[in-house]
């Protein structure tokens, strides 16, 4: 029987299997807090599992992707909906040698950030956070596994590599706060970060539909007026013909995403040749997106994303969710705002001066290298970004419903 593999051999695999301008593990920047090397786990397979077993990775499982989990059991939450992105740019990755454990990492780590109630929840917090230099779940995602995930005595955060902790940043196109500091001079985004980017719009257009559709809020037959839906249909009733109701809605569906990961494959396979990209420095110095879709297919999504936001998005049933997912944020904002002690100790402990009213913090940890925040209203909206819908709901109740309402 051979010998299982070590690191040694893993990084030789991937000098040999990935393509010249993808990210070896060998090449990483590294993490922020020095760590051996584990023994057979490559880098960035061992921060996929950190982000899956941190608290903020499950909690995605009770947190809107568009609607609340209220609505219905099967619909997509914001955990199901970064499992379809992960699967997908993985199978993008792997067709075109790039490091899918790297492109894997991104994916799994790309909504950890998202506060409750969906874009209303980051809708209300930017609002509430304006002052102080606004909410944007990106960053919010790198402060959760850089400084607010607490699995590690000898380090805060989740100490992930360079690689995944600058997707936070290039996601969200901002460099101007001092947490981007490190960020602001690598160049274009490596491919896999583009890779997962893409593959997040891929999978909400298709799969908003298929919710939308499940919950009634649109038809078959009004899908049939959206260019895109009614070409997948007629490639599915030129392979399968005579589909109708559920079957036909999920054959369209997996078209629609076979159809848009083909044409993703080809045309960012074009671009690479046509750009000269011939190493990981080519990518870093591009001055075009090298992972993208063909005119045609550009067209064809903006077309059922201008249906999804017609008919779906301004559904009166989604907007009274957002009405109410604001309103519960704010109102909770504010009353944190008031009355600070009502934050669990470990938030307060974030907030100067706050040692000092709730005692030391809890033995065994490593606690002088997390940073402390002068501004109490940041450390309140970080707390309110972590909560799933339920518990914001459960606390609003809580705080402002009398006990006979309960």
């Amino acid at each position: 029987m051979s010998s299982p593999i070590s690191i040694d051999d893993w990084h030789d695999f991937e000098a040999h299997w990935l393509a010249p301008y993808a990210m070896p593990a060998r090449a990483s920047r590294g993490r922020r807090h020095t760590e051996p090397a584990h023994e057979f786990r490559a880098l960035y397979q061992r921060d996929r599992e950190r982000v899956v077993h941190c608290t903020a990775f499950r909690r995605m499982t009770g947190k809107t992707q568009v609607l609340v989990a209220s609505v219905n059991d099967h619909h997509r939450t914001r955990l199901t909906h970064t499992l379809e992105v992960t699967q997908l740019a993985r199978t993008v990755a792997r067709r075109l040698r790039l490091n899918e454990d790297l492109a894997e990492a991104i994916a799994l780590a790309h909504d950890i950030g998202h506060p409750p109630f969906g874009h209303a929840g980051e809708s209300a917090l930017n609002e509430c956070l304006k002052p102080f230099g606004g909410f944007d779940h990106n960053l919010y995602g790198l402060r959760r596994v850089d400084e607010l995930e607490e699995r590690y005595p000898q380090f805060p955060g989740l100490n992930l590599s360079f690689e995944v902790r600058e997707a936070f940043v290039q996601h969200s196109g901002r460099r101007d706060t001092d947490e981007c500091a490190e960020f602001r001079d690598v160049g274009a985004p490596l491919l896999e970060a583009q890779i997962a980017d893409v593959c997040d719009s891929v999978a909400y257009d298709t799969h908003d539909t298929d919710d939308a559709l499940g919950l009634g809020f649109i038809t078959l037959e009004e899908l049939q007026r959206v260019e895109f839906w009614a070409r997948a249909s007629e490639r599915v009733a030129a392979h399968t013909p005579g589909l109708s109701g559920h079957p036909l809605r999920v054959a369209v569906v997996r078209e629609l995403l076979a159809w848009q990961v083909a044409d993703l494959l080809a045309e960012t396979a074009r671009r690479i040749e046509t750009n000269n990209v011939w190493s990981l420095d080519d990518v870093r110095a591009a001055t075009v997106h090298l992972v993208g879709f063909t005119p045609e297919v550009l067209k064809l999504k903006a077309g059922l994303e201008r249906f999804l936001r017609e008919r779906v998005y301004k559904n009166h049933r989604v907007l009274r969710m957002t009405a109410n997912g604001k309103r519960i944020l704010e109102s909770l904002f504010a009353e944190y705002v008031r009355a600070p002690e009502l934050l669990p100790e470990k938030h307060l402990r974030r907030w100067t001066g706050a040692d000092a009213v709730i005692g030391p913090p809890p033995p065994g940890w490593v606690t002088e290298a997390r940073t402390k925040l002068e501004c109490l209203e940041r450390v309140v909206g970080d707390y309110l970004a972590g909560m799933t819908d339920r518990f914001a709901q459960m606390e609003y109740r809580r705080l402002f419903l009398p006990s006979t309402e309960l």
